[in-house]
């Protein structure tokens, strides 16, 4: 997977209950490729201190592109870039093997100004290690840790299972987020519906958050997630929201360019 931008680190995403306007349904386009577009802004009684860093406002894109007989991997990529599209950007990328299950690599980072930094892991299960490569403008370094037992998810990977299993998660499920160089016990689980609007018809919306694990003692992951996917075969993110210490970064569905989320749903399950 080609990576040509720098990457933010830890990015915990949350889908929170608003009506969405102006979003085109469109399920059209390539066969094995999702594409989502937002626009976002930063959140939260410290959101200007974070404001003074990085950009508070701009367009986003969540990008799926799903497995095919060259390539038996699903690749997804967030980007959140600043307002006039130059001046900055986050970006947040993921390998998962074909069934969605596990992250085999995870990049982050981010470009700001003249600052910029990005994470790129690599799992090796088989060795049980971890691959990690960091870069600022100053420096990289590279180093390589064990492996955990439990299966390994990054955030972009967490969302794509809660998407895929919406209907049949019923109970907290604790398990393992990858972020920053670092895994995490959270607990997935289901939290309230809610309906979103989308041109002019009301669609009912699952919900679900990410939260640090009960009892994580030191390793207490600092970021949050919270999804709202849509009750159809689409599972569309109508809202996402990553949340951090200071702020959250909060984005809104504007348009759905192409949704294969639906015809890999159903090709998984003919497989079956």
């Amino acid at each position: 997977m080609k990576v040509i931008r720098s990457v933010i680190a830890s990015l915990a995403i949350s889908l929170t209950a608003t009506t969405v306007s102006a979003a085109e349904m469109n399920c059209h386009g390539p066969g094995n490729v999702e594409d989502f577009r937002y626009s976002w802004r930063l959140r939260g009684g410290l959101s200007w201190i974070a404001g003074l860093v990085f950009p508070t406002s701009g367009t986003g894109e969540l990008r799926t592109v799903f497995p095919t007989p060259e390539d038996r991997s699903i690749n997804s990529e967030l980007v959140i870039s600043s307002a006039d599209q130059r001046s900055g950007f986050y970006i947040y990328q993921t390998q998962m093997d074909e069934t969605g299950e596990r992250t085999l690599m995870t990049y982050h980072g981010y470009a700001w100004r003249n600052k910029s930094r990005k994470e790129r892991t690599v799992f090796d299960y088989i060795k049980r290690l971890a691959h990690i490569h960091k870069e600022t403008p100053e420096k990289q370094w590279d180093k390589t840790e064990p492996l955990p037992s439990d299966t390994l998810r990054d955030v972009l990977t967490a969302i794509y299972y809660l998407r895929r299993n919406a209907t049949t998660i019923q109970a907290p499920i604790v398990t393992q987020i990858y972020s920053d160089g670092h895994s995490y016990p959270v607990v997935f689980r289901p939290t309230e519906r809610r309906t979103f609007t989308i041109e002019g018809k009301q669609v009912n919306a699952l919900g679900f958050e990410i939260v640090d694990a009960p009892g994580g003692g030191k390793k207490k992951w600092p970021g949050g997630v919270k999804v709202w996917v849509s009750e159809d075969a689409r599972r569309i993110p109508f809202r996402i929201e990553i949340q951090q210490s200071m702020a959250s970064l909060q984005l809104d569905l504007q348009s759905v360019e192409s949704c294969a989320f639906m015809a890999s749903a159903r090709a998984d399950q003919l497989g079956r």
